[in-house]
């Protein structure tokens, strides 16, 4: 029995290096996850900005076609109105 303390001793120590191993690799996943979810939000970010930029600029384009059809409709009315009188 004495002489099975030291095997037992040094596969206890070989199983926590491997734990330890294991663990230091989680660890640096951990953080490799972390900067890729930092690099997808700054993404989005901008993504978001960009498209609301778009957004504004296509609204401000369909206010000037409205409001560009209003006039031409009041004018072709206006026309039909003093040709039929």
């Amino acid at each position: 029995m004495e002489n099975s303390a030291p095997y037992f001793y040094a596969l206890i120590s070989v199983l926590l290096a491997v734990v330890a191993y294991f663990l230091r690799q989680l660890l640096a996943d951990f953080k490799r996850v972390e900067k890729d979810v930092t690099e997808v939000k700054a993404t989005m970010a901008l993504i978001k900005a960009e498209f609301k930029g778009i957004n504004e600029l296509m609204n401000q384009r369909i206010e000037f076609l409205e409001r560009r059809i209003h006039h031409l409709e009041t004018i072709i009315f206006k026309t039909n109105e003093h040709e039929g009188k």
